[in-house]
């Protein structure tokens, strides 16, 4: 018997096999819900849907890469776990997994030294080099314009200002559209949400 055979509400198991977490064990946030026969775990399971099967501005593949890179930057293995599993059936590579976790760490880095650079506002600080590492931009296996996007996306996430402006103009400057920059960003968002429910 799975563990989530004995959960009591047939939404949220609805839910969990659709993100093949079978063995999932509630956490106290999911459990309150749960108890409670909380009207949000409709709302979220319809939230996550969309997110993940959004076909207008992003493919499917693309929606759960950035639920992976999500996933990555909370440090939530189940569900690094099952984006993995289900990026990989529709067709994501060893390669593009792997670069989605390390675009995921790079923005990480920037995030932070980026975000300090933009509260500090100091002419010292803003004109020392950076000197942080970045050959992975220069010709990414995700492409550059979904490369930027997921940086844009998971810089969002990570509330870095500059960071967000810096890669809203280059994936515009890469062929994408505000509607994909915006269904990108609801859909890091939703899966944010997520994870603070399920971890």
């Amino acid at each position: 018997m799975s563990a989530i055979a004995t959960i009591p509400n047939e939404t949220f198991v609805n839910l969990l096999k659709d993100l093949l977490l079978e063995d999932y064990i509630p956490s106290s946030n999911a459990q309150a819900l749960i108890q409670a026969e909380a009207r949000y775990i409709k709302d979220l399971k319809i939230n996550v849907g969309n997110a993940i099967n959004n076909t207008q501005q992003l493919n499917r593949k693309e929606a759960l890469l950035l639920a992976l890179a999500v996933s990555v930057n909370e440090r939530f293995e189940p569900l690094k776990e099952s984006f993995t599993r289900l990026a990989q059936q529709e067709g994501a590579t060893e390669a593009e997994i792997a670069e989605v976790i390390a675009a995921t760490s790079l923005m990480n880095t920037n995030n932070v030294f980026y975000r300090f650079r933009h509260f500090m506002n100091k002419d010292s600080y803003n004109n020392q080099p950076a000197g942080i590492k970045m050959s992975l931009m220069m010709n990414p296996v995700l492409g550059k314009e979904f490369f930027e996007l997921l940086s844009l996306a998971i810089s969002a996430v990570n509330g870095c200002e500059m960071c967000v402006s810096s890669h809203e103009q280059s994936v515009l400057q890469h062929g994408s559209s505000e509607s994909r920059v915006f269904e990108a960003v609801k859909t890091v968002s939703i899966i944010k949400g997520l994870i603070t429910v399920l971890a």
